[in-house]
């Protein structure tokens, strides 16, 4: 099978949701780079170095074989000519629950190569909790 070429970073992102949605390693590691100087930290989790660490922990995760629904929302990218970096807010859903069972705060950085754009980093948190501001107190001026 021909490696995946991502033209953008964009496209490397949508394939990196599309395996994490179809939990396919395969198609995981295509958005990877190759080489070894990679970093992925899951929320919670360690800081994972190089192919193997990476490869390890996403077989771990998808032996599970749970599938969410991921629907990212609040993306800033931050783009460069060989460099860009996206922060995201990851949803993840139960088929059939209409509010998110988990919310992570992600940074994604991907770097073009000979071979298109490529993952180098992951970094995922749990986002923390979205309390409701307190009703705001009117001011009145004497």
């Amino acid at each position: 099978m021909p490696a995946r070429i991502f033209p953008t970073p964009q496209d490397a992102e949508a394939a990196f949701y599309e395996a994490l949605e179809r939990v396919d390693l395969e198609l995981m590691m295509a958005v990877w780079s190759e080489d070894e100087e990679i970093v992925c930290v899951h929320p919670g989790g360690k800081r994972l170095c190089g192919q193997d660490q990476v490869r390890d922990s996403w077989r771990q995760i998808f032996a599970g074989g749970a599938r969410a629904r991921i629907h990212v929302t609040q993306q800033v990218a931050i783009s460069g000519s060989i460099v860009a970096v996206h922060s995201v807010h990851e949803n993840f859903y139960v088929p059939g629950e209409r509010k998110p069972l988990q919310v992570v705060v992600a940074t994604n950085v991907y770097l073009r190569t000979a071979a298109g754009w490529r993952m180098i980093a992951h970094h995922g948190s749990p986002a923390p909790g979205s309390a409701e501001p307190p009703p705001e107190t009117p001011k009145i001026l004497h």
